[in-house]
């Protein structure tokens, strides 16, 4: 087995908005987890749902992170320029009799279940009109998750055959997100817990490419008034521009850091957070 690869985290918003709270909070916990690591730091814009892009909000996003001081490794990578990658890798997937074409709406897998049954499976469907499935008879139901500890997945949801793409000939977000990983040596993935589930598909097309697996950890989501996930589809709040050094420390205290001092310089924050999660987060 191959050495493993040195640490490395990463970021990746998708541009439907500027970065509220909920979003913060992520990135604030991938970078603690990358600087205490000695790692690098990598963000990238998942924008393969090219319909739900808004115009010029990664320029947004992008100086939000800057402006909490939240600074990148590399370049940035973008989704919507790597159609041939994921395409790529639905061919080798193929080739592996791991694809199929599904015709099923929406409305007739709902009313079949909880759950798409595999329907197509074996009825050698044409492309024409059709999404393509993952045969997902190698399904992962439990790992480890550095926050949330061991994690057992629903067999319904985690043996589900998911699309690789869809039938409006868009590549999915679990290909994407995989593919992309993997091809910038992704180490450690820490995000909200809103993913914790779709890991679950997600390990499992790791497994197809590569031997190694990253490690996972998951982040308690902030809530609005109403017991909803902070979202920009439930219209949670821009982040300030103005109150940068505020919203800091409120990430760092949500995420359980000691209260750390206010200053107008973000790195200093972040180097005084980073040495609390190093203490508190590292194994």
């Amino acid at each position: 087995m191959a050495a493993p690869l040195p640490y490395c985290g990463r970021f990746a918003p998708t541009p439907s908005g500027p970065l509220h709270f909920g979003s913060l909070i992520a990135a604030v916990a991938s970078y603690l987890d990358a600087k205490a690591h000695h790692g690098r730091w990598l963000v990238r814009i998942e924008d393969v749902d090219k319909p739900r892009a808004v115009a010029h909000a990664d320029t947004t996003i992008l100086r939000q992170l800057e402006a909490h001081g939240l600074h990148w490794d590399g370049d940035i990578l973008y989704q919507s320029q790597r159609d041939p990658i994921y395409q790529a890798a639905i061919e080798t997937l193929t080739a592996r009799g791991l694809c199929y074409y599904c015709t099923c709406t929406r409305k007739q897998i709902k009313a079949r279940g909880a759950h798409y049954t595999g329907y197509c499976r074996d009825k050698h469907r044409s492309s024409e009109g059709a999404a393509i499935r993952f045969r997902n008879d190698r399904a992962v139901t439990a790992f480890q998750d550095a926050w949330q500890g061991e994690v057992h997945i629903p067999a319904e949801f985690a043996h589900e055959d998911f699309v690789l793409f869809r039938r409006d000939q868009l590549y999915t977000y679990q290909l994407a997100v995989v593919m992309d990983d993997i091809a910038q040596g992704v180490t450690d993935i820490v995000r909200g817990a809103d993913l914790l589930t779709a890991s679950s598909w997600q390990l499992t097309l790791w497994q197809q490419f590569t031997e190694r697996q990253p490690r996972l950890m998951h982040v308690p989501l902030a809530l609005d008034p109403e017991g909803r996930k902070l979202s920009k589809q439930n219209h949670a709040p821009a982040l300030c521009d103005s109150k940068v050094p505020e919203q800091l420390a409120a990430a760092f205290a949500f995420l359980g850091l000691d209260a750390i001092e206010l200053s107008d310089d973000p790195a200093t924050m972040l180097a005084a957070a980073t040495q609390q999660w190093a203490t508190k987060y590292l194994f």
